[in-house]
């Protein structure tokens, strides 16, 4: 099976065994996911840049964490709305590259409106 698959069997089978379907509403969900990106950032808030960069091991198990968290709503938002999130973000990387095309783009972190 495929682990995306898997990993969606997964998960509506503990909200199922918890009854939490009802409160699984793309909203809710995509509330959640952000206060679990801001559990990220508060991990990195205070490090520099080279820190965040090379973390340390306590570091790197929360990050782990969280990404793990971030993962499971992120996949779990898409499964209720019947959206790869694979093929999703596939397609969005190619409309990037219209978007934002190498010349005059590469090497720059300007806001692409702004060059």
């Amino acid at each position: 099976m495929d682990p995306m698959e898997e990993l969606k069997l997964k998960q509506r089978e503990f909200a199922g065994e918890r009854d939490w379907e009802q409160f699984h509403s793309p909203k809710n969900l995509a509330m959640a996911l952000s206060v679990e990106v801001a559990e990220i950032v508060e991990i990195l808030q205070w490090l520099t840049e080279e820190e965040s960069q090379s973390l340390t091991a306590e570091h790197r198990l929360a990050m782990q964490d969280e990404i793990g968290d971030v993962m499971n709503y992120l996949v779990r938002l898409s499964d209720r709305l019947d959206i790869e999130p694979v093929q999703a973000a596939m397609q969005k990387i190619e409309k990037n590259r219209i978007k934002y095309p190498v010349e005059g783009e590469k090497g720059t972190s300007a806001k692409h409106t702004e060059l």
